[in-house]
């Protein structure tokens, strides 16, 4: 298996298990949206939480030139340290949600 395949096989199970989550409350289904032709991943919720409608992306990952990015995090989980954890290494994560001018300090990739 190559790299990319191997990312894309991470960043799966990764988003598969987080979508396995359902709220404690609410009608809300959380459902993977899993993209590997564009490599795009997705953990999104969507329902009701009593009058309140839900929709929204709860983890987004994008794997872009050889590098995994974590576009958003909206969980409290430190999802960097997962995917280092499940061997990919930390100058291939970039948090993208952060400013490019303080990712060279986030201990990840730069991009």
């Amino acid at each position: 298996m190559d790299q990319l395949d191997r990312y894309r096989s991470i960043v799966c199970r990764l988003i598969e298990e987080y979508a396995s989550y359902k709220p404690a409350y609410g009608d809300i289904r959380t459902e993977a949206v899993v993209d590997r032709e564009h490599d795009h991943y997705e953990v999104l919720q969507v329902g009701w939480a009593g009058d309140r409608r839900v929709h929204g992306s709860i983890i987004h990952i994008d794997i872009r030139d050889g590098k995994v990015w974590i576009e958003h995090n909206g969980t409290d989980a430190r999802l960097g340290e997962e995917l280092v954890a499940a061997g990919i290494p930390r100058r291939d994560i970039v948090l993208g949600f952060q400013p490019d001018e303080l990712r060279s300090v986030t201990g990840f990739g730069v991009g």
